[in-house]
């Protein structure tokens, strides 16, 4: 099954009532609902997708000094994906910065849909994972 996800970035200052007094409810260049919009596409066969309230992510790679670390990033959202031919895959985002998460399932396609806050700085370290800057780990900010 195909799986696709979707994510907002909400624009604190978007005025659906001026969209639908002067533009016939559409957005519009002075008045966008969203900061930006990114879409990923899960490439592989994907068998269930699970919410996760109150999560951790773990959080590893090479860090610039070229040390291995591995860090958990507590008080996530994040939405597991199980596929039939790769492992786990997960996307998310820390709670305090979500506004709204949906997940739909229709005969042949999952839709994931995530809406983040506004108003508070984040990090996207990798595709699909965004942290709250507050949250993000100490030890890897330079």
């Amino acid at each position: 099954m195909i799986c696709t996800i979707h994510t907002y970035l909400l624009n604190d200052l978007y005025s659906q009532e001026l969209a639908d007094s002067q533009h016939n409810g559409e957005q519009t260049p002075d008045n966008k609902k969203y900061g930006w919009e990114d879409e990923l596409r899960v490439s592989s066969s994907v068998l269930e997708v699970i919410p996760l309230k109150d999560s951790s992510y773990l959080l590893a790679g090479i860090s610039a000094d070229g040390k291995d670390f591995s860090i958990e990033v507590p008080n996530m959202r994040l939405i597991k994906i199980i596929s039939s031919d790769a492992p786990d895959l997960y996307v998310g985002a820390s709670e305090s910065i979500i506004s709204e998460v949906r997940v739909d399932k229709n005969k042949n396609q999952w839709t994931i849909e995530i809406y983040i806050k506004d108003f508070e700085p984040m990090a996207n370290p990798i595709p699909g994972i965004y942290i709250a800057s507050k949250e993000f780990p100490k030890e890897l900010l330079f």
